[in-house]
């Protein structure tokens, strides 16, 4: 490991040349003139093969059909392994652990969280066996799981009777898990109605300053009480909200002297005034394609996700794999031709015998 005094670029031979003086191709460049020297010696080679043809390859004076490709595997494979070693020198190197992003690449994740006592009711997931605060845990634990959250800040506010910010523009799973699981978040509010608008006007302040269309707001409750007028405008900076239902959403538990369930209608009657997605949760997660959509980044291919540096390494095994492996298979298969007195075991048996 390198200390944070040091320049762990030491190494990096764009530090001993200059920037400005180091050609953009240059592991291209190399690449190439190593690939015309190599042919160039593979021509050579070629001729002096020739000359001793019918000792190495036997009287048709040919090596086996794939063997003719050989000079040209060994002449890719030089050149592979010089331009991944070239590149791998010039890149910069990988830096593992949380990166600062410029503030104009953050993207923010606004958690709204219900922590009325109805959501200790035990009526959530796929068996009914669950609470619902349990099961909004485990939603978001794997909505943190499939979302790019190295690229994201989050931010969790609690609400029952009010609205309490709990976290603000955090990238630490851990904290963030240990919200969701262990807090008694509850006992922050005095005992009254669940008022989900304060949430979200909460919400609208700590989103405001944020860049347009950079924040996900995603609001996690049973939807027992939502009041029909006062919903709050959020801001611009809001691109897309997701609503996730938990609890049993037909047959109801009774607490405070009154029935509550998971008021689906009123979820997505809620979702469509805020423009966003309802989505059960109760007995599926939240769906990888919803989530790619609603968060703003395309899931890529794999091919997509693969960095320079990641090339240079796949070129270099490849090259070395091919260099290392061509020797022996040339020896092995590269001609039938097997010179010299055969075996015992592979003489031919006399056709009469001996005693005849």
């Amino acid at each position: 490991m390198v200390s944070d005094g040091l320049d762990p670029s030491w190494w990096n031979l764009s530090l001993s040349l200059g920037t400005e003086a180091i050609p953009p191709l240059l592991p291209e460049l190399i690449a190439a003139a190593l690939a015309i020297l190599g042919a160039m010696a593979e021509a050579l080679h070629a001729r002096r093969v020739a000359r001793v043809a019918h000792l190495a390859f036997g009287p048709r004076r040919r090596p086996a059909a794939w063997a003719v490709a050989a000079p040209v595997f060994r002449v890719l494979s030089l050149a592979a392994l010089a331009w991944g070693f070239t590149t791998l020198i010039l890149e910069p190197p990988t830096v593992h652990g949380q990166i600062e992003l410029p503030d104009r690449q953050k993207r923010h994740i606004l958690l709204l969280l219900d922590v009325s006592p109805s959501m200790r009711l035990k009526d959530a997931g796929p068996e009914g066996n669950q609470t619902r605060r349990r099961r909004a845990a485990e939603l978001m634990e794997s909505f943190f799981e499939r979302v790019p959250i190295s690229q994201a800040l989050v931010s969790i506010v609690a609400f029952y009777n009010g609205a309490k910010p709990v976290v603000v523009d955090s990238r630490d799973l851990e904290v963030i898990r240990n919200i969701l699981n262990d807090l008694p978040l509850e006992q922050a509010f005095p005992t009254g109605r669940t008022t989900l608008f304060t949430a979200l006007e909460e919400a609208a302040a700590i989103a405001k300053p944020w860049n347009p269309k950079s924040a996900l707001v995603v609001i996690v409750t049973d939807g027992d009480t939502v009041p029909a007028q006062g919903m709050p405008v959020l801001p611009a900076s809001v691109r897309d909200v997701v609503i996730v239902g938990v609890g049993d959403p037909r047959v109801g538990s009774f607490i405070g002297g009154r029935q509550s369930r998971q008021d689906v209608s009123t979820l997505r009657s809620l979702a469509a005034r805020l423009n966003g997605t309802y989505h059960d949760g109760n007995a599926k997660q939240i769906p990888t394609a919803l989530l790619a959509e609603v968060i703003g980044v395309e899931e890529s291919g794999i091919f997509e996700r693969l960095t320079r540096r990641d090339y240079a390494l796949i070129a270099l095994g490849a090259g070395g794999l091919t260099l290392a492996g061509l020797p022996w298979l040339l020896h092995r298969f590269g001609t039938r031709w097997r010179p010299g007195v055969p075996s015992p075991e592979r003489r031919p048996r006399p056709l009469v015998p001996d005693d005849a």
